[in-house]
């Protein structure tokens, strides 16, 4: 069945960390901008153009959901609890920061339908913490993360890659590192310098420099091939094209690209594609018709790169899992092992 989430973008306005790539303004006097009312709309109006034999979930994101108060937290979901109980949703799935979780946060999420759990951990280098202004360590990450799953939750983790202080090896490490958390789903995102954030004015000073979308994806592909190896589902990669993002003048610099993720997938089988071809001169390919995107890649790179010695032919008795490369069938996990193990042979 199919799954949707009803976003609803809570900032954070009491928020005690000042993140270098985040824009949003404390107001005195107010915790967040989105009354109970709005809560209530955004739901009925997405109740309206979803399909009804679906599963639902109302997903607070944007801010750090249990940084605000316990009452106002109460309050919010006491609202989604009405629709959890006549069954229009399914339950609730919340964002938040690893040092704001405790046992009496989670036994109140617990009593009022939350299921999924995402921590905005970024990166798991203490050094790259702190340039970014996150002010936690990989230890208090660690033991939240325990404690969410001890309850029962669906855990999820954020990554950031290009952070300031970060480099390749230390966002490949962080990903190394993030198993230990024992998380069921994660979200990839590279670093934009977003207007009006800390981040912008480090790299007009000339103190940070942004990555560019090559090295943006060669840094994910090792990262997204052993997060997907390990059976962890990867739910996003790259930022949501949405509208405050795109507009003009929002994004200062950065990789930012609408389909990241299928860039990244490219990459992966160019990478995979290059080494045959290097061997044997040749690429007579066969290939579930879904999957032929991913070989010939966006805007036909891979084909063009290989022509006129690129040749591709649907087979759909092949899995979505598998190819054929001159006669020879290759699976999805061997393709993935390959640009993993590349990758970090060079660190051990």
């Amino acid at each position: 069945m199919k799954h949707y989430n009803i976003p609803v973008f809570i900032s954070h306005f009491g928020c005690p960390n000042a993140c270098v790539f985040c824009n949003q303004k404390k107001i005195n006097g107010r915790e967040t901008d989105v009354s109970l009312d709005d809560l209530k709309n955004i739901i009925d109006s997405y109740l309206k153009t979803l399909p009804k034999n679906s599963i639902k979930q109302v997903a607070f994101f944007g801010g750090t959901f249990t940084g605000i108060s316990m009452n106002l937290q109460k309050e919010y979901l006491e609202v989604v609890k009405k629709y959890i109980d006549n069954g229009d949703v399914e339950g609730v799935r919340i964002s938040t920061r690893p040092e704001c979780i405790d046992d009496e946060i989670l036994t109140q999420l617990k009593k009022y339908g939350v299921k999924t759990i995402e921590l905005g951990i970024q990166s798991l280098d203490d050094k790259v913490l702190k340039a970014t202004g996150r002010n936690y360590t990989y230890d208090i990450v660690k033991k939240s993360c325990d404690l969410i799953k001890s309850y029962g939750f669906e855990l999820g983790v954020q990554l950031m890659i290009g952070l300031p202080n970060s480099d390749y090896k230390s966002d490949l490490m962080s990903a190394i590192k993030s198993l230990e958390l024992n998380p069921d789903i994660v979200r990839i995102y590279p670093t934009l310098v977003i207007k009006g954030t800390e981040l912008e004015h480090m790299y007009k000073k000339n103190l940070y420099q942004s990555l560019s979308i090559e090295e943006a994806v060669d840094r994910t592909v090792p990262i997204y091939s052993l997060l997907e190896l390990k059976n962890i589902n990867v739910i996003r990669v790259g930022l949501q094209p949405a509208e405050d993002l795109t507009a003009d003048g929002v994004i200062i610099s950065g990789p930012f690209h609408p389909a990241f993720r299928d860039l990244v997938e490219n990459k992966i089988y160019f990478n995979f594609l290059s080494k045959i071809y290097e061997k044997e001169k040749k690429l007579n390919i066969e290939v579930n018709e879904r999957n032929v995107s991913k070989i010939v890649g966006q805007k036909a790179v891979n084909k063009r790169t290989f022509y006129p010695n690129f040749k591709i032919l649907i087979n759909n008795d092949l899995s979505l899992d598998e190819l054929k490369i001159n006669s020879k069938k290759y699976t999805r996990k061997e393709i993935l092992e390959g640009e993993f193990n590349e990758k970090i042979s060079d660190f051990i």
